[in-house]
């Protein structure tokens, strides 16, 4: 049960046209409407076509282990509303669950569906559910997607109360630049709601149903970025709130109180960040109610991420330290093992102390204890005179070579490094599409016969200005020294120069200026190393390469400037 909560599609909401007053879900724990009829009516009269106006489509009469192509076999159907039905299911081939959109060939909004889901794919941002195929076959159309088994809806989130001032930046941040480059692309969203976004195990945000969503619903809008920024100002409202800022209740929270009007969060609640409340508001009352706080209103998700990068950074909480319980000594610790208990009110006499050495063992014992000392301190000093004439020898010698180490002080001895273990990875997208987030694991899984690799440039080495530059974050565990990066290239030839910064998640709530760098270096070969003047500690590494070399052809792409990663290995 706690899989179908986490990682079903969201389709079984009752949106509309206007997906941010939208109506509590008419649907069972499992994800399948109770009254299918009453869920169309429903729609109808928030102004959706229902399946009767687009000629009366149903969806397909499919079961548990049914088999798309002969690979996808259906498990459990979580939504069946309004001529499609959505799927649990697994693909066989790759051994996965994944989820499945199906409606009927013939359905009015099949054609528009397939579009919006191959459109999604091609973005491929890390950010969002990906689309994993998208199908007409015969009579049936489906979409192939992703399964977060690990993840949590946000609306799961907030049951229990609103998130913490962090966590709402992360997700307000993470939200708006994801549908930021979303945009840039020409594709929205239109029903960002807390059923579309998702929290995983590692903290990071993503967003499922990209364009697919809203085509199943065949919802559109003349105005599509400002729907979606004001339903990132919704998301932001409800965290810090535990309130849908609308009147109706929706997604297991309350509305606003009738006739009071849209209300600053942190007058619905006290201890609410002034910043997150100013910036709700800004992305939700774009009509001008936002003119008592002398702010401008925020109508796309490019001018929220302006407005985040603008805020003074919130930092994560700092973690409690528990003191450790006083160390109590044992009775025989302290003396009292053996000893017979005393008679109460009775005082127990204190034990006298052992006379000094006086015998004649004691004396001379004391006198070879002198002795020793003695001995140990000549043989010291004439150590240390002794090193110091040779030191001073060596000196003189005009044919000697020094080697100096910058990162030597005071001659002390080089730290011995240590491999830090991977635990994770994902491809950071500073703009544009994405190199190829699914070989991200490549670089770690000590393989040398695997890799990422990025797409092909006609010119070069540098990048810019086709894109700022690629890379990979890189998840540690926890905070660890960072001293040296080592990286396995695929290619030769020019020069690869690669970066390493540390930042502060899988999904960097800043861009690269940002960032603080750890080291750099330069190769023409097929390996790189780059060492920290000193270590850095960090949890997050991006590994940041803004020049490639020039390659030739091979099995995966034409000749060009382009450049792939065997292996990565980080020491500290």
């Amino acid at each position: 049960m706690a899989e179908r909560s986490t990682a079903a599609v969201d389709v079984a909401d009752n949106s509309g046209d206007e997906p941010l007053t939208a109506e509590a879900d008419q649907s069972t724990a499992d994800g399948v409407a109770n009254n299918r009829e009453r869920d169309t009516d429903s729609d109808e009269a928030q102004g959706n076509p229902t399946s009767e106006e687009s000629g009366k489509a149903s969806p397909p009469e499919l079961h548990s282990g049914h088999k798309l192509a002969r690979r996808y076999r259906l498990e459990e159907c979580v939504t069946r509303l309004d001529g499609f039905s959505s799927w649990r299911a697994v693909d066989e081939k790759l051994r996965r669950a994944v989820g499945v959109h199906l409606l009927p060939a013939d359905h009015p909004r099949a054609r528009s569906v397939l579009a919006a889901a191959r459109s999604s794919a091609l973005l491929g941002d890390p950010r969002f559910v990906q689309v994993l195929d998208a199908v007409e076959d015969n009579d049936l159309v489906y979409v192939v997607h992703e399964w977060l088994p690990d993840a949590t809806e946000l609306t799961a989130l907030l049951a229990s109360g609103p998130l913490e001032v962090y966590d709402a930046y992360q997700m307000v941040s993470q939200v708006s630049s994801a549908m930021a480059a979303a945009h840039r692309e020409g594709l929205a969203h239109l029903r960002l709601n807390p059923n579309a976004v998702l929290r995983t195990s590692t903290g990071q945000w993503r967003i499922r149903g990209l364009a697919v969503n809203a085509a199943l619903r065949g919802i559109s809008s003349d105005t599509p970025q400002r729907t979606d920024t004001e339903a990132i100002g919704a998301l932001l409202y409800a965290t810090l709130t535990q309130r849908w800022p609308y009147e109706s209740d929706a997604y297991g929270l309350a509305g606003l109180p009738k006739d009071l009007g849209l209300i600053p969060p942190d007058q619905v609640r006290a201890g609410v960040h002034r910043g997150l409340s100013e910036l709700a508001m800004r992305a939700l009352a774009n009509d001008g109610a936002t003119a008592s706080r002398h702010e401008s209103p925020c109508t796309t998700p490019e001018e929220l991420v302006k407005a985040i990068g603008e805020m003074p950074r919130i930092r994560p909480p700092e973690p409690a330290y528990t003191a450790p319980p006083q160390y109590q000594h044992t009775a025989y610790q302290q003396g009292a093992y053996g000893r017979p208990t005393p008679h109460p009110g009775v005082t127990p006499p204190v034990p006298t102390p052992p006379p000094p050495l006086q015998s004649r063992t004691g004396k001379a014992l004391k006198w070879s204890v002198s002795a020793l000392l003695i001995a140990a301190l000549g043989l010291g000093s004439w150590q240390l005179a002794d090193a110091l004439m040779e030191r001073g020898g060596k000196a003189d010698d005009p044919n000697r070579t020094q080697t100096v180490d910058g990162n030597d002080k005071n001659d002390e001895q080089t730290r011995p490094v240590k491999p830090i273990t991977v635990h994770g990875a994902q491809e950071y997208v500073a703009s544009g599409s994405a190199q190829a987030p699914q070989d991200v694991a490549n670089t770690y899984d000590a393989d040398t016969s695997t890799f990422w690799r990025t797409k092909k440039y006609n010119e070069g080495p540098r990048l810019a200005p086709y894109k700022p530059g690629v890379g990979i974050v890189y998840d540690l565990g926890s905070p660890q020294d960072v001293s040296t990066a080592s990286i396995g290239l695929r290619y030769t030839g020019d020069h690869t120069t690669v970066h390493f910064y540390a930042t502060d998640s899988l999904t960097p709530s800043t861009g690269v200026d940002g960032m603080k760098e750890i080291a750099s270096a330069t190769t023409t070969g097929t390996s790189l190393t780059a060492k920290a003047s000193k270590p850095v500690k960090t949890r997050y590494v991006l590994l940041w390469m803004t020049d490639v070399p020039n390659a030739p052809a091979d099995g995966y792409s034409n000749a060009g400037y382009k450049q792939a990663i065997t292996d990565v290995t980080f020491k500290g």
